[in-house]
């Protein structure tokens, strides 16, 4: 038998029996035990899918803050039985699997080594967490495998097909809009073509075709994702009406939603919850600034054209750590990258800073879990200090790690910089001989 990690296959049945066995085990938790596995979302999704089964608007039902297109996507949980009720916790999960497909096909064409591509692929294949989120019904899984199929149509230079892709991304999902600055930014004409002497002399002709900044790649990315976008946005516009915008987009700008949230903004979140206790200052409604400054414009444009992956990686993880609602499935968002980061990262090649940095990160979560236990089942109220502290902790903890990202993408394409100036002087003085 094939050494484990030496085996696609092997992986991938792991990963699939991974989630099969939290798929069955989640059955019998919602029906012997009080705390349910499935997670409240998911009884959002199918309850709107039984809207549209009846001919009505999937937001018919309160709180479905999502495109029409999720409700259709768990169309058959209406069908009845059990088995049915579970396929969109089936469908969740295969994306997770093709995501990690996804994830090992780009470490391989980064020319990581088979076997090591395999192991950091297993980081999102076989994580517990991911698994555990996409079986109990969030639809974080779908979202992994659209971001890194777009990642891949830009890397092999299938820029129709990414704008595609990104255009269904943020009418999915807004979030990966943030992408679009650094894709922009990476797809100038040295990474667009290839470095053959043919290659560099269409460059140099396609230069001259070229108005500054714009170039063909980027006018066909920015088209056929606005195209995508504005198509899938009319159509359910066209079909569900204002309700679709205020539900799907617009709401986002205004949520108030203190459960479950790590992020700093968490006690404010709660107290502009109540309309007899609003706070004054609203400081909150001000978090995008920062977030999107960094995520959108600081980031991808001091790291994009180094290292596209790690900078979605990084513009993620600033989004998350910034945004005013910060839940456990927003991490999958940036999860989905890290195996493509950690090749080259110095959390694996120091791993006294890779331990530190996954302890702190954990420990400040189980903190945060711990107050938050004591103030939904305990009902004691551990607002200030502790709920907010801790969340404060997690902030800063992330901080730093997004610190240690940022600087790595730079050290790595510093260390790239210099062997190819050595090539070139090795070349040079062999000419000279």
């Amino acid at each position: 038998m094939p050494p484990f990690f030496s085996s696609v296959a092997l992986v991938l049945s792991a990963a699939i029996l991974l989630r099969a066995g939290l798929l069955l085990y989640g059955l019998f938790q919602d029906a012997h035990s009080a705390f349910k596995y499935t997670d409240v979302d998911y009884y959002v999704f199918t309850d709107a899918a039984r809207f549209v089964f009846r001919g009505l608007s999937p937001y018919t039902r309160d709180t479905y803050r999502y495109t029409p297109l999720l409700a259709w996507l768990v169309y058959p949980t209406t069908w009845g039985g059990q088995f049915w009720f579970s396929s969109g916790k089936v469908l969740f999960a295969f994306g997770d699997v093709v995501a990690g497909w996804l994830i090992f096909l780009l470490l391989r064409n980064q020319g990581v080594q088979h076997e090591r591509a395999l192991k950091f692929a297993s980081i999102w294949l076989l994580n517990p967490m991911v698994a555990q989120i996409s079986t109990r019904g969030s639809s974080e899984g779908l979202l992994g495998v659209i971001v890194t199929a777009l990642l891949w149509a830009v890397l092999t230079r299938r820029i129709r097909l990414a704008g595609v892709l990104l255009g269904f991304a943020v009418h999915f999902k807004i979030y990966p809009f943030v992408y679009t600055s650094s894709i922009i930014w990476w797809l100038d004409d040295d990474h667009v073509h290839a470095t053959s002497l043919q290659a560099k002399e269409s460059r140099s002709v396609e230069r001259k075709k070229n108005i500054g900044f714009i170039n063909h790649a980027r006018m066909e990315l920015a088209i056929s994702s606005f195209l995508t976008f504005m198509v899938l946005n009319i159509a359910m516009y066209s079909r569900y009406g204002t309700p679709f915008i205020r539900h799907t987009y617009l709401h986002h700008l205004t949520r108030i939603d203190h459960r479950h949230n790590f992020s700093p903004y968490n006690t404010l979140l709660y107290l502009n919850s109540s309309p007899a206790a609003r706070s004054s200052s609203h400081i909150e409604s001000l978090a995008f600034i920062p977030q999107l400054l960094l995520s959108v414009v600081a980031v991808p444009v001091t790291l994009a054209k180094k290292d596209l992956a790690s900078t979605m990686l990084a513009q993620t993880f600033a989004f998350v750590a910034f945004n005013k609602v910060c839940t456990s499935q927003y991490f999958l968002w940036y999860i989905v990258f890290l195996p493509l980061y950690l090749s080259t990262s110095s959390l694996v090649r120091r791993p006294r800073v890779g331990i530190t940095a996954l302890v702190l990160w954990i420990v400040s979560q189980a903190l945060w879990l711990q107050q938050g236990y004591q103030l939904e089942f305990l009902g004691q109220s551990t607002f200030i200090p502790g709920l907010w502290g801790a969340s404060l902790l997690f902030f800063v903890i992330n901080i730093w790690i997004l610190g240690v990202i940022v600087d790595d993408v730079g050290s790595v394409r510093r260390e790239r910089s210099a062997e190819q100036e050595e090539v070139v002087a090795d070349s040079e003085q062999k000419k000279r001989a």
